[in-house]
């Protein structure tokens, strides 16, 4: 009777050792697979990342664009500023189909731009918000020189008052 309680032990260990490596292959199969459909997008994702991931699309390409550079402007901010001056320098942001109608209109922009920050006070220049407004401001009067759909953006590179 020993003898058969000993094969009955022996017996159970064997089945616990089968399913415990059973359940290791099955934990890392189901594991691996979860990990390769999150990694892939299949989960969680956006097919497009993945294939950008993988290098088959390219970055989306740059607009079309151009800038034209600005001849920086020294406006005098007249009597009451005690010699003062405003450095302004800036450049135009246009399509570049449209580039030499803009460089052709250059001498007229900047014409426009020199007389509306001559007439600007210089408690409005000093002011830290002056420059959106400002900025704005000039852009319209730029766009309205070349003409509607010429000209994307201004950016002014400099804006000194000394």
């Amino acid at each position: 009777m020993v003898q058969a309680q000993d094969t009955d032990e022996v017996a159970p260990k064997r089945k616990t050792k089968k399913s415990f490596v059973i359940g290791l292959v099955l934990m890392l199969l189901l594991g691996g697979g979860g990990f390769y459909a999150v990694y892939s997008g299949l989960i969680l994702g956006h097919q497009e990342e993945a294939t950008a991931d993988a290098g088959e699309e390219s970055p989306e390409a740059l607009p079309d664009i151009a800038f034209v550079p600005l001849e920086p402007l020294v406006v005098s901010l007249g009597p009451k500023a005690g010699g003062r001056f405003l450095h302004f320098t800036g450049q135009i942001e246009v399509g570049k189909a449209v580039e030499p109608d803009v460089i052709l209109l250059l001498p007229r922009i900047l014409d426009v731009l020199n007389g509306y920050l001559r007439a600007v006070e210089t408690a409005e220049l000093e002011d830290p918000d002056a420059l959106v407004r400002l900025r704005s401001q000039m852009l319209r009067r730029v766009q309205i020189v070349t003409g509607e759909g010429r000209v994307r953006d201004l950016l002014i590179t400099e804006f000194i008052i000394n």
